[in-house]
């Protein structure tokens, strides 16, 4: 399948991801997890939404916790550069007959919300209430000392549709896992804004869905780290994978889920991509060390496992990947 060209002028300017908006059903038990386990701070909360960010982050919130009947990912969010990009997004999503609606959301500016050709439920912002970091505040550091909010992962049942859509929006292709011969299909696909390797992750598989949202942490210690404090304080069972190191982004990871079943991951060492020339690499998808350096494969959970986003149908995927799964 064909690899899209990078454009250099797409049609308004998203920065990054920054983002996510997660529907709970036991709001109390969710902000113990992520604030405690994890190590998220707590920047607002009432009895329908917590607000959280990582250490390093001057935003107000990078993860929503909404009180709600039913599990979902309720929204994804990225920064726009400014925003009269709001305005060209809306422009562009008119011309292109795709859903959006401008609202008003909590601690955010002008917020643009619309649902992509795909099934995905986004919104765009240029502007979010200002906090000061707890970068150098080591005596509020928990768990694995999350810093920043890194990227998103969705199952999408469109890989190529997915791809093209977004590199349609100056979203730039580092990575991707091909079948092997002459008529390959694209399985995943690794996209980013900010220059490392990912802002926004396809994965084949029934979608549209939310596989993983993920947060930087300081070093593969802190990964390390975690694993011990889950293992000690009743979360065994939510280490789901890992820790380990892809071979794909070259990334110390840790997944985990949260008590709704929510997957997240911790993640560290990944490489710059933001050279204008850099040029996509392809993996094959029998190479044992795309998955992971180690060669060691992925639980059947991590490719049928996700979240489904609010009120959003799931479709089966176009083909099925022939993919190697651990026993």
């Amino acid at each position: 399948m064909p690899v899209p060209q990078h454009i250099f002028d797409p049609p308004f300017n998203i920065i990054r991801s920054s983002h996510a908006v997660l529907d709970v059903v036991d709001l109390d038990k969710s902000r113990a997890f992520y604030e405690t386990t994890v190590g998220l701070h707590v920047e607002d909360r009432d009895d329908k939404a917590v607000y959280l960010r990582g250490s390093e982050e001057h935003q107000h919130h990078s993860l929503v916790l909404r009180k709600a009947p039913v599990a979902a990912c309720n929204r994804l969010g990225f920064k726009v550069g400014s925003d009269g990009d709001l305005d060209k997004a809306a422009s562009f999503f008119s011309e292109n007959g795709i859903t959006y609606a401008f609202t008003e959301q909590p601690f955010q500016g002008r917020t643009l919300q619309f649902t992509d050709p795909l099934g995905f439920q986004l919104e765009l912002y240029a502007a979010m209430e200002k906090r000061p970091h707890l970068l150098r505040r080591y005596d509020l550091y928990k768990g694995c000392h999350p810093q920043r909010l890194d990227h998103f992962n969705v199952f999408s049942p469109e890989v190529q549709n997915t791809v093209d859509f977004y590199a349609r929006l100056g979203f730039r292709l580092t990575e991707y896992g091909e079948e092997d011969g002459p008529n390959g299909r694209i399985a995943a696909a690794w996209m980013h804004r900010k220059g490392n390797v990912h802002d926004f992750a396809i994965t084949n598989g029934k979608g549209p869905r939310l596989h993983h949202f993920a947060y930087w942490v300081p070093t593969a210690m802190n990964i390390l780290h975690l694993c011990d404090v889950m293992a000690s304080s009743g979360f065994l069972k939510n280490i789901e994978r890992g820790p380990g190191r892809h071979g794909i982004s070259n990334a110390f990871f840790l997944y985990i889920r949260d008590p709704d079943g929510h997957r997240l991951e911790l993640y560290t060492s990944d490489y710059f991509t933001g050279d204008h020339d850099h040029e996509p690499l392809r993996w094959s998808l029998k190479d044992p060390r795309r998955q992971t350096l180690w060669g060691a494969p992925a639980p059947r959970s991590w490719f049928e496992e996700g979240s489904p986003f609010t009120g959003q149908t799931v479709r089966e995927p176009a083909f099925v990947a022939d993919v190697t799964i651990a026993d």
